[in-house]
């Protein structure tokens, strides 16, 4: 059989852990570590994007941008994921870089950056309700209401912060390109933290603006653009579990996009835990095919041969591998 192409979407407390301080040495530590569990899992696709979170990234950035607003201008928010696409993709590739070379492995990568459209009329242009950024006192923040027009909540009693909008992704900006690279067989890292987030104006010019595309969202339209085979979705729990912490809790194995659609009605899959990973490996399916894997880290090479995770298959590729395997088997 083929090798396939395949996107890898992970988060970005991937280089920065729960409890960490985000160092260079820790996020250094954290590439080689992620490394040594993505180069065994990369020899089994022929094509490899992997698409990464910026969350703990860009909180850094923006409170570097507060504590320094008196000495140099502030940077916007597009600037700010601009830049740890850029940082991140350094920190990435150099990792890659060195297991692919520890291990013998010749394999070319490439970090891109990566400008995402968005609709201006969005709604949630009208309702920004990501929290992003430091904790600002009670006065701080009444001066960046009132002064800079920023909208802002009070966060659980720790202080104040800025809300942005959360568009979703319409197309990614010179992704013909993208592809083209993408069908060299180098591993691409690419839509870091979902994207620069742009908007189209009249003229046919793009403006960056003050928005957090989700990663999982441009994931699935870029594994579409991509015509990929498999997206492979890292998150912190081994698989997929229905009744999730009840005592008839139930792991997820292989299931098929129907049973999925039943247990997401069921609301098995919560909007603040599995629940955008979820929605992300049905848009897929129900878009292009193929199957997703949703592991964690640690299981990731098993669960893209099948031996560990929780595969989801659309109905038709499911069919069609049988009668490949059946068609493969016949010739041997």
């Amino acid at each position: 059989m083929r090798k396939k192409k395949a996107l890898v979407a992970f988060g970005g407390n991937a280089l920065i852990k729960a409890g960490e301080k985000g160092t260079l040495r820790e996020q250094l530590a954290n590439a080689d570590e992620a490394a040594g569990q993505l180069v065994p899992l990369l020899e089994n696709y022929a094509c490899v994007m992997l698409v990464h979170g910026n969350g703990p990234q860009v909180g850094q950035n923006l409170i570097r941008v507060e504590e320094a607003v008196t000495k140099v201008p502030p940077l916007p928010l597009d600037v700010c994921v601009a830049e740890t696409q850029g940082s991140m993709g350094y920190l990435i590739e150099k990792a890659l870089s060195n297991e692919l070379q520890r291990r013998g492995i010749q394999r070319d990568l490439m970090s891109v950056l990566s400008q995402v459209e968005v609709d201006a009329e969005d709604p949630a242009f009208r309702n920004p309700t990501k929290p992003i950024g430091p904790f600002y006192t009670a006065y701080r923040a009444k001066h960046l209401m009132e002064v800079e027009r920023w909208p802002m909540v009070e966060d659980s009693g720790r202080g104040y912060r800025k809300v942005v909008p959360s568009p979703k992704p319409k197309r990614i900006l010179s992704v013909g390109a993208l592809k083209a690279l993408f069908e060299t067989g180098s591993i691409i890292v690419a839509g870091g933290g979902g994207g620069i987030p742009v908007v189209r104006e009249l003229d046919g010019t793009h403006r960056g603006v003050e928005a957090v595309i989700d990663k999982d969202r441009t994931s699935v339209l870029l594994a579409c653009e991509l015509d990929v085979d498999e997206m492979l979705i890292i998150t912190s729990v081994p698989c997929l579990y229905v009744n999730f912490g009840k005592p008839d809790q139930k792991a997820l194995s292989v299931v098929s996009l129907r049973e999925i659609l039943g247990y997401q009605k069921e609301g098995q899959f919560p909007p603040g835990s599995m629940g955008p990973k979820v929605e992300a490996a049905v848009q897929f399916l129900v878009r292009k095919g193929g199957s997703v894997v949703i592991t964690d880290a640690a299981h990731l090479q098993a669960a893209s041969e099948g031996g560990a995770g929780t595969r989801i298959i659309h109905e038709k590729t499911e069919k069609t591998e049988k009668i490949h395997r059946m068609e493969t088997a016949k010739r041997g």
